[in-house]
């Protein structure tokens, strides 16, 4: 038995710790400033399942994938109940979204499938891609009209779903291995997407799914994810190169701002919210949160407890909920809300 205070793991755990002692190889940055944040967590039932992407709907209840484990989660903070569906074999999703209706949309990252789940049946509902070289739905947003738009990663692909019709569109970045990653609209439900593999934007048309890339400078220049203020900036988080970026559609001016802990730190998610961008430093130990004020144009950051007194990491999407910020910590299982006063 490997269980908290067992004996067998008070030995692993001394063993550890003399062989592979604490070190600073990783150390983050902490910049300090005048806001404190607050963190509530919860631990998913089944551990190893790499739980991930949370979203909040309207009515409180929070949503999640585990990719490992073939689960599609569901968490009512106000009671800590949650309920794991195993999704249909094979789909090991890599995200969830949600419609209008609150109804859960996963991305099928092995299957080359998306589908969600019917909240009065509990049984789900099934879209495979029309082209076997789409092959892994990845990061979904629905607009306001209600159509599902996805980026399929090392497909090299845009996809959107009509969910009255079943008809599913694919678009092919021009840049090939652009690894389309993160996904979001702007304020004219336009879809932006940001590219893991290549330095790029990419700015779609909903109408004719026509794409226009944004080359960002720097060769090194990956971005994983993007965030869009109320305004429509474009900001994107830098992995490659450990900078947050700022992309004005207006007069295509980008302008970046190093991290607080550096070109190695890898941000990773990022947000929206409260008139700042918010974003992690996910190759640092311990991990930070970090928040950019608009205003003033300067970053504070946080090291991020993975639960209560451990530091693990790390956050991969994280998204405004009703009170706060929902994110998770893939090394732990857990699920938190992150929320802020002065």
């Amino acid at each position: 038995d490997t269980g908290e205070g067992t004996a067998l793991s008070k030995d692993i755990s001394a063993y550890l710790a003399e062989h592979y002692p604490v070190n600073n190889k990783r150390e983050s940055k902490v910049v300090t400033g005048d806001l404190k944040l607050s963190f509530k967590y919860w631990q998913v039932p089944t551990l190893g399942q790499r739980a991930r992407d949370p979203v909040q709907g309207k009515n409180g209840l929070i949503w999640w994938v585990g990719q490992w484990g073939n689960i599609l989660g569901r968490l009512d903070p106000k009671t800590g109940d949650m309920k794991e569906y195993t999704l249909p074999s094979g789909t090991y999703a890599h995200s969830v979204s949600l419609d209008k209706n609150q109804t859960p949309w996963f991305l099928g990252n092995k299957n080359g499938t998306v589908g969600y789940l019917d909240l009065k049946t509990e049984k789900f509902k099934v879209y495979k891609m029309p082209d076997k070289n789409a092959r892994d739905p990845h990061t979904g947003v629905f607009d306001e009209a209600g159509i599902f738009w996805f980026t399929l990663q090392h497909s090299n692909m845009i996809g959107k779903l009509d969910p009255t019709t079943g008809d599913i569109k694919l678009a092919t970045l021009p840049t090939k291995g652009s690894r389309p990653y993160g996904i979001k609209l702007d304020s004219n439900g336009t879809p932006w997407v940001s590219c893991n593999g290549s330095n790029c934007l990419v700015k779609v048309d909903k109408k004719t799914m026509e794409l226009s890339e944004i080359k960002l400078p720097g060769a090194k220049t990956h971005a994983r994810r993007l965030a869009i203020t109320p305004d429509d900036m474009v900001f994107y988080v830098n992995s490659g190169m450990g900078k947050l970026g700022r992309y004005n559609p207006k007069n295509g001016k980008i302008t970046q701002w190093d991290n607080p802990s550096g070109e190695n730190s890898h941000p990773y998610a990022i947000e929206y919210a409260d008139n700042a961008i918010w974003f992690n430093e996910s190759a640092k130990r311990p991990e930070t949160l970090v928040r950019f004020d608009l205003n003033t144009e300067t970053m504070q950051s946080w090291q991020i407890p993975s639960k209560e007194g451990v530091y693990s990491g790390l956050i991969r999407h994280m998204r405004m909920g009703n009170n706060g910020l929902i994110i998770h910590q893939t090394a732990t299982n857990q699920l938190a809300e992150i929320t802020w006063s002065e």
